[in-house]
Formats: structure tokens, sequence, C-alpha cells
């Protein structure tokens, strides 16, 4: 089974298990685990931040951001297709009692104009405007990276407001390699950044919320109340140690693989595709109702040995990773060029 529905679905290689069976571990929460330590560092380091925390989710790094820049009543502001705002229960007012202001971004993406005089004025009868949140790469925008120059922009409109910048950098690893910054140069203009293993890097579990010392040690605090304390988690934090060693620069392969899907999608009647050329590893493409539907296709697909995401009633999601192989995606691409003519 040829597996697109997401980069999550990878499982750890032979050598990523060696390298959490034999990490060192303590007890994170009434101590110190060495291998969580060494983890935590590493990415503060390449984040270019003073310290960082490891969670098991990302949904978890950006709630508690949300929380550590935020009080109950406060506003934050993000774009509309945004993954915090479309994937996460809506836990900023559930769990913090925070109030978001969508934005519409194009293909997920902000402009700065779009801060400017974006904060409300200090009223008793308003909610008070703390925090901005980016994505990047953008999720529902197909993959998009921001462009440095951009998010520069967009946070210095931020700050000249008095607004704190979060970044949730689920997939910053893909945008590192595709647009040949640093992650230290991507994360530099945000105040928090949330990154991700287990999409792209193909570890099982965990993200971490890099910061100021304070912000951390205030985020370790809302993990306990999350229930996002883990005990001997050094196992977990040696396959993303691992996975920092040795699956980055592999992503090329994933986008490579994802332009050769694209180029499939492209040259089929009723199909148009959200990006010609996709910039990471995710094809987003709409199917026209004279067709069928996003599920429809789906169900064809899967009888044919290739799993793909209906993302909507007429869109279909491909995202590529590093269980495929070129040679799987060369036979997914003819299996969607046969279930095409299924209309």
């Amino acid at each position: 089974m040829i597996d697109l529905r997401s980069d999550t679905v990878t499982r750890p290689t032979a050598s990523m298990l060696k390298a959490m069976m034999s990490a060192q571990v303590g007890d994170d929460l009434i101590d110190i685990d060495p291998t969580v330590i060494a983890l935590q560092e590493r990415i503060a380091s390449m984040l270019g931040k003073e310290a960082a925390i490891f969670m098991p989710s990302g949904t978890m790094t950006n709630q508690i951001a949300l929380r550590c820049h935020c009080s109950p009543g406060d506003e934050f502001l993000c774009e509309s297709q945004s993954h915090i705002y479309n994937y996460e229960q809506g836990a900023f007012a559930q769990l913090s009692g925070l109030v978001a202001r969508t934005l519409e971004g194009s293909k997920g993406l902000l402009a700065a104009s779009q801060l400017t005089g974006i904060r409300r004025n200090e009223d008793d009868h308003l909610v008070s405007t703390r925090l901005l949140c980016l994505e990047n790469t953008h999720n529902r925008g197909g993959g998009k990276v921001y462009p440095l120059e951009l998010t520069e922009a967009i946070c210095t409109q931020a700050k000249q407001q008095g607004i704190a910048c979060h970044l949730d950098g689920a997939r910053l690893w893909n945008a590192s390699v595709a647009i040949g910054c640093t992650l230290e140069e991507l994360s530099k203009p945000f105040d928090s950044v949330s990154v991700c293993f287990s999409k792209g890097l193909g570890a099982p579990v965990g993200s971490c919320l890099a910061g100021t010392r304070e912000l951390v040690r205030k985020a370790r605090r809302a993990r306990k109340l999350f229930g996002g304390g883990m005990r001997q988690c050094g196992y977990l934090a040696a396959a993303a140690l691992h996975a920092l060693d040795h699956h980055i620069e592999r992503l090329v392969e994933d986008h490579h693989h994802a332009a050769m899907l694209a180029e499939s999608i492209a040259g089929i009647p009723f199909f148009q595709l959200l990006d010609p050329v996709p910039d990471t590893n995710i094809v987003i493409f709409r199917i026209e109702q004279e067709w069928g539907s996003a599920k429809d296709f789906a169900d064809r697909c899967l009888e044919h040995g290739v799993r793909v995401m209906a993302f909507g009633p007429q869109s279909v999601r491909l995202v590529t990773h590093l269980d495929v192989t070129k040679t799987e995606i060369e036979a997914a691409c003819k299996v969607f060029r046969q279930v095409s003519k299924m209309a």
C-alpha cells in the first residue's frame, strides 16, 4: 500500500529504533532525562533561542505558546486556514479563554500590509490584541513557504504595535531545505517557535517549543497542567535526535516527489492544482463536481493500492515522506491517471 495521506504515517527506521533502545533515560518530571535535555539544548541552538521544551505534540506546543503569551480574554491573530485555528479543537478558547481573530491570506500567506494598525485600542469594552501566529510551511496552503523577507516584515509590523509573534513551524525543516535559509534565520523574527519531529523527519512522536528561558519556564508548568508531562521520554527524544542527524537533508527528495505528483495531476481534466509547482512536500488539488467528489477519488485510489486524503468535499491532499520511494511515486501517478478516467 502506498500511503500519501500525510507525512505523519511514517514508521521509525531500523537505525532510529536502535537509537531509541540505546537511549539513556531518567524521569523528566521529578528529575531529568539526559536524552531529553540533549534534544532541548540542540533545538534551542538550532533555532537561535535561549531554551526549548519537549512535548508530545505540535498541538500542545502551539496551545501552550498561546497560553504563555496571552491571558484569558486576550486576542491572538492568525491566518484563516491555519492549523492552530482549524485543527486544534478551538483549544485556545476551551483551555486558555482566548479569542482568535482570523485574517485571510493568499495560499495561507499573509501580507505585511494586513498588519498595519491591526492592534485594537486599549479600551474596557475590547479584547486586548497580544499575539500573532504564523505557520511555515502552511499545511492548507499546500506546503507553502513564507519567504524570509515577508516574515521579517510581518513580524516587524506586529512588534511595532507591541504584539508578540509565535511561529507554528511544524514543517519548518521543509521550509529551510526548500529556500536555503537556516532554521535560525527563519526563527529569528519570532518570540516563540514550535517544531515537530513526527512529520517529515519521521520520528514517531514529539514536538518542541522554543523561546526565552522565562517562556519555557512557564511552558513547563503549563505542560504539566495539560497532561503533557512524560517520564522516561528520552526514548522518544532519541528518535528526534536521530532524525535531526539523518533526515533533514533528505527532505529534498520528498519535495522532488511532490513535484512529480503535481506534474501528473496537472495533465488530468477536471483536476485543478492549488499550486502547479509545490514549494515542499504537499500537493493539494480540487476535483470538479462534474467528475465526482474527493471521497470518490480516494475510494477508487484505495482499490488500486494508494491512500490519499479527501481534504474537503472536492479537495484532495497528497503528502510525500520518507516511507515512499520514487518507484512508488511513479506507480501512484499511474493510478491517478487510471482512476481519473473512471468519471
